[in-house]
């Protein structure tokens, strides 16, 4: 299993800082950028889709600090109801898919996008309860009228072009849990699946090493994100987890995205990493670092030695004693 980091927070950084930073920690894999919130620095998409020099260049830049490339990212809302808005997500997402075809990359890491609530909306509408009863028509809506057609034709593009798309759960995206994953990915093919985000499944309650066997047993992880999260209680207590206070504004808020290690402690992360192997995965673990009380150079070294120690570096042997 690898340690990966998505290079977003090095974005000051050129290709060859970033890389040759990332090497020297020991990473084994990036996750690039190229497109929506995690913009492109360190893949400008438009200017190597399509570049077999371009591309070579980039490739030789990772065999030279021993990396790969774990997934393209991209993460935008396809399904928003401005239409420029969702064309623009729509391009970046299909490109993204294309240009990771073309890198021989197996994954693009994306958001499910979130509908207006009818119509003739203009906003997107996370629908959290089925009552009053409009929050119902319009959560159906959403996945009938809307994602299941959009989803189930940007997965033929990602069949015909062999490449796994991930979804990571996010509140404010239609897919927020593991239950819509499997949903969507039941209502499209094997190339939808999970980008597998701890970070924002541990304030809605979820349990981290359930959410893993649901979806593991469904053949439906594509990808991981190495990210934790802090919940604290005091706030919580007082006005729920479901927190509008700025991130800036840490003291007030109920949860905080934290570095690996601050949110949950390393017993932790090794349950997490002996789950994924139970069911399956043996791939990447992607540091995303987006922790407001340290730099992401001190949280991305932090995470490293937390899941270095974690991680296994062998595959399992015989079980001997078992015969």
């Amino acid at each position: 299993m690898d340690i990966g980091v998505l290079t977003v927070p090095l974005g000051g950084q050129s290709r060859e800082e970033a890389f040759s930073y990332l090497a020297d920690l020991g990473v084994g894999a990036v996750e690039l950028g190229c497109g929506g919130a995690p913009g492109d620095d360190h893949l400008p998409r438009g200017e190597f889709l399509g570049d077999e020099a371009a591309q070579s260049d980039l490739l030789n830049l990772l065999d030279e600090h021993d990396l790969r490339i774990s997934a393209l990212a991209t993460h935008n809302n396809p399904l928003h109801p401005g239409e420029e808005h969702a064309e623009e997500a729509d391009t970046e997402l299909r490109e993204a898919i294309e240009l990771a075809d073309e890198l021989d990359v197996g994954i693009v890491t994306c958001f499910s996008g979130l509908p207006a609530g009818g119509p003739n909306d203009e906003t997107p509408n996370w629908i959290t309860a089925p009552w009053p009863t409009e929050h119902a028509d319009a959560h159906e809506y959403q996945w009938e009228e809307v994602a299941i057609p959009y989803w189930q034709d940007l997965a033929e593009h990602a069949a015909d072009h062999d490449v796994d798309v991930a979804i990571e759960m996010h509140p404010n995206m239609l897919v927020y849990e593991p239950h819509g994953m499997a949903r969507l990915r039941e209502e499209t093919n094997e190339y939808i699946g999970a980008n597998f985000d701890p970070s924002h499944l541990y304030w809605q309650g979820i349990s981290i090493t359930d959410a893993i066997r649901y979806l593991g047993e469904r053949d439906a992880i594509h990808h991981v994100h190495a990210k934790d999260t802090k919940v604290y209680e005091e706030q919580a207590r007082e006005k729920g987890v479901l927190d509008t206070t700025p991130y800036t504004d840490e003291p007030n808020r109920s949860w905080l995205f934290r570095s690996i290690g601050y949110g949950h402690g390393e017993s932790h992360w090794k349950d997490v990493v002996s789950t994924l192997r139970m069911v399956g995965y043996d791939d990447v673990l992607s540091i995303e670092h987006e922790d407001s009380l340290t730099s992401a150079n001190e949280g991305l070294e932090k995470a490293v030695d937390v899941l270095d120690r974690a991680v296994f570096e062998t595959t399992p042997g015989e079980a001997y004693w078992a015969e």
